[in-house]
């Protein structure tokens, strides 16, 4: 008889092959086979052999798990525990940590996947700045994309073909034009993309991902991380900044974070809850590594950090990679020949093609909704306006006076019409319906639903008017009842069924409320007796921890870890030690006293 050995479903259902794809930053995708127990780190480091990139450390791999929350894959854990979709598994290569000179850079090819990523922001919305601002980045982008004007080979509105922003209007495009064709003439690619950089790092969203929650009055807020410090923005406006310096630590319980600093030398402490408790720790482990990349001057310095307090065990995260200052001075020592930078030309990207005509609804990213460009919204609600002008037109109830043949005539052809509209719709919606899906499988990572930009409103028709002279067939609740509680009759009924209520009413009262008050004192006294009781317990448990905590010389982690917090040395110095001194004195004068006796 054979032994079963008993394995985790989890890990022992997979195949010892797991299928992969990794969508790139220019949209195309990698695919490949990892093992089981493949970490993270393999899976980085095969997209960066793709792209022959050696500053590795400023992108990452992200996914989204089946509840729509996105996560950053961690490169010391193997993927397939991670992950908890369904198999081939699909994630996006993404700029984890900006850098805060971009400058800095050494490579081109470093500079251009960060040109690529910002990008992405801007067209996304996570990237805000002012009218200036904005027309410079859609110039840097067009002269990068396009070249030079070339008034031979462009038309007079190329620029609209560019899905550059959430909302393009027709005065930044023409501002971008203005741009690209006098200011930004003669740089090469590279050039123009640095030139973007070098403006987009200087603005207060550059680097911000942004997570949306509530602060402590039920204000929508989002959360973010930049190289300078934690921030926060309400309407499209940074309300708080938070510098590496000051931020002591990053805490959540639930679905609850906190983020404790230090501001004009007072204690800081910031709530905020988010929709789940996955999108806190998801929050939480974010604000960890952002602090230990930007903060910490070397890898070394990095500790492990708990969620909790002291006292109860929490998730438990460590930042694993290197710091930002170990990645300019390894930037620096890089000596070998540049790569060759492999260009997307115009047009390959989706952001200008399947999703030109699409409003992007972004799970916990987009700060400003994503329209459509003037043009097309002119021509939607043109085309909305003569539908619902030809809808209301068959649904009026003010019609003039016709035969009843006519009547019929006319019934018949709105109801072939009303017909022949339905299946249309039908046929648009199923249609509509097929895009979305096929779209959103292809932006499974980075969009979680799209929807069309045309807005349908349904006809909302008002009834038709009843004159006072015209006769009702039914009259209101409110004049029926006026006029039954007006018979003396229908009076006196309704007074003999109400009196044996009041009756009953009067007895339970009397039951709850006894006379006297001796029920009501023995209860005070047993809820103070259950109070002093749990204040014992928690004083009999508590006083020995806190006796060894002070007294003893004991050389555990734990207890080391507890008597190197502030609070717990400020409770020592402070309370503790002339508590203690003040004890012994009156145990001295005591202990004199009986000796003298």
């Amino acid at each position: 008889m054979k032994m079963l050995r008993l394995r985790s479903p989890s890990i022992s259902s997979f195949p010892q092959e797991v299928q992969c794809t990794v969508r790139l930053l220019d949209d195309s995708e990698i695919a490949c086979s990892i093992q089981r127990d493949t970490k993270g780190q393999f899976l980085l480091d095969h997209v960066c052999n793709h792209y022959s990139l050696l500053e590795k450390d400023y992108f990452g791999i992200r996914y989204v798990d089946p509840e729509k929350q996105r996560h950053w894959l961690d490169p010391s854990k193997p993927v397939v525990k991670q992950m908890k979709c369904q198999q081939p598994y699909t994630m996006c290569f993404r700029v984890k940590f900006y850098p805060q000179e971009p400058i800095k850079i050494k490579e081109e090819l470093t500079r251009y996947l960060l040109y690529l990523q910002l990008k992405r922001d801007v067209y996304h919305g996570r990237l805000l700045c002012p009218f200036t601002d904005a027309a410079y980045l859609g110039g840097c982008i067009v002269q990068a994309e396009l070249g030079d004007y070339d008034p031979e080979e462009h038309p007079a509105d190329y620029i609209s073909d560019f899905k550059l922003f959430p909302k393009q209007s027709l005065r930044l495009e023409r501002k971008i034009m203005d741009i690209h064709q006098n200011e930004l003439r003669g740089q090469c690619p590279a050039l123009a993309e640095l030139n973007l950089l070098q403006r987009a790092h200087t603005l207060d969203t550059y680097g911000v991902d942004p997570h949306p929650c509530k602060d402590f009055t039920g204000s929508t807020a989002f959360l973010g991380f930049t190289a300078r410090g934690f921030v926060v923005f309400q309407g499209n406006k940074r309300i708080h900044l938070l510098k590496w310096a000051d931020v002591s630590k990053f805490k959540f319980e639930g679905k609850t974070f906190y983020v404790i600093g230090v501001q004009r030398e007072k204690k800081l402490v910031l709530t905020f809850h988010t929709s789940t408790p996955a999108a806190c720790k998801h929050l939480w482990k974010c604000a960890v590594e952002n602090q230990a990349f930007y903060k910490c001057a070397k890898s070394s310095q990095i500790k492990t950090v708990s969620s909790c307090s002291i006292f109860f065990k929490g998730s438990r995260f460590r930042y694993s990679g290197r710091v930002a200052k170990e990645v300019i001075e390894a930037s620096s020592k890089i000596q070998r020949e540049p790569p060759v930078v492999h260009r997307c030309q115009f047009g390959q990207s989706r952001s200008f093609t399947s999703l030109s005509h699409k409003q992007l609804i972004m799970n916990m990213e987009p700060l400003l909704p994503a329209l459509s460009s003037s043009r097309e919204r002119r021509d939607i609600s043109a085309d909305n306006g003569l539908r619902a002008l030809k809808d209301s037109v068959h649904l009026s109830p003010l019609k003039p006076s016709v035969t009843p043949e006519e009547v019929e005539t006319e019934d018949r052809e709105t109801v072939q019409e009303r017909q022949e509209d339905e299946t249309a719709n039908k046929t648009r919606a199923d249609e509509e319906r097929r895009d979305t899906h096929a779209d959103n499988e292809e932006e499974e990572s980075d969009t979680l639903s799209i929807s069309d930009t045309a807005y349908n409103p349904c006809a909302s028709m008002v009834p038709t008017p009843v004159e006072e002279s015209q006769d009702v067939l039914f009259q209101s609740p409110a004049r029926m009842l006026k006029e039954l509680h007006a018979d003396p009759e229908m009076q006196v009924e309704l007074q003999a069924e109400q009196d044996p209520e009041l009756a009953r009413e009067e007895y339970r009262q009397s039951l709850c409320n006894p006379p006297n008050g001796r029920h009501q004192i023995q209860a005070c006294l047993r809820s103070a007796v259950r109070l002093v009781v749990m204040a014992t317990g928690l004083l009999m448990i508590l006083l020995p921890l806190l006796l060894v905590l002070l007294e003893s010389d004991l050389d555990i982690s734990f207890l080391h870890d507890i008597r190197q917090t502030p609070e717990f040395e400020q409770f020592h110095y402070e309370y503790y030690c002339p508590l203690r001194r003040w004890f012994l004195c009156k145990v001295e004068l005591i202990m004199e006293h009986l000796w003298g006796e």
